[in-house]
């Protein structure tokens, strides 16, 4: 996209010790940065150390939802996570360098972030989490820019369809690894039912936890913790 882009990195205390270390993508949520999970939530750093995990909060812009916008040619954060984003941390630092040593999670933009760049790339995430995902935006139409990058619903309905997660259950293949949590009282609490029932009928293993809790960081600054250790048992796994 021609511009810098700014990412928190957390390494473990023993990292000088080891040779290489899995990695754990965080996205934010709408209308935040880089730097929010560090600030409502730095018993990351804590959790790095405790689990050995270097943990990666990329900026994903305001709004962006994380996608290669149909519309817009400059918008491909989809590009910059995915590809730009992980090879760059793989070249700069002590990683594993495949899925088995990569996992993904984030909150309500960065959930519906999370899945749908792990499901798009199988071959880079071995494991996925979600926090209050947006996992299907359709029912919200006019929130959150999303209008901006795939067009209005009511003009470009396909553009919709194909890029929220629920409609991307058939493409996920036996190996990657699911964490889902939302809480009761979240506005997205139906649609992350709906995407629950969607991978039950398609005999799709996977984590789901819900709640009581709302759309905030009381909620997201505990739900971190069943994230890590989810993704730390897959990393640990991984190794045999």
């Amino acid at each position: 996209m021609n511009k810098k882009i700014k990412a928190v990195v957390i390494t473990p205390d023993n990292y000088k010790n080891k040779s290489n270390f899995p990695v754990l993508y965080i996205l934010h949520g709408h209308s935040r940065n880089y730097a929010t999970w560090i600030t409502y939530a730095p018993s990351l750093k804590d959790m790095s150390d405790q689990y050995g995990i270097i943990m990666v909060c990329p900026d994903g812009n305001y709004s962006s939802w994380y996608l290669d916008s149909p519309l817009l040619p400059q918008w491909k954060y989809e590009t910059y996570i995915a590809n730009e984003l992980v090879g760059w941390i793989d070249n700069s630092y002590k990683t594993i360098k495949d899925k088995g040593g990569r996992g993904i999670t984030g909150l309500s933009m960065g959930g519906h972030g999370a899945l749908y760049l792990a499901i798009r790339y199988q071959d880079v995430f071995g494991a996925v989490g979600s926090m209050s995902g947006g996992v299907d935006f359709r029912p919200f139409p006019e929130k959150w820019g999303i209008a901006e990058k795939l067009g209005a619903y009511n003009t470009h309905k396909e553009n919709w369809d194909n890029h929220v997660v629920i409609n991307m259950v058939s493409q996920i293949k036996p190996g990657l690894k699911l964490i889902i949590d939302c809480g009761i009282d979240d506005f997205f609490y139906p649609v992350n039912e709906a995407l629950h029932s969607v991978l039950l009928a398609n005999k799709i293993p996977h984590d789901y936890i819900s709640r009581p809790g709302k759309h905030d960081w009381e909620y997201w600054g505990n739900a971190i913790y069943y994230q890590v250790l989810f993704m730390s048992r897959y990393f640990k796994m991984s190794e045999g």
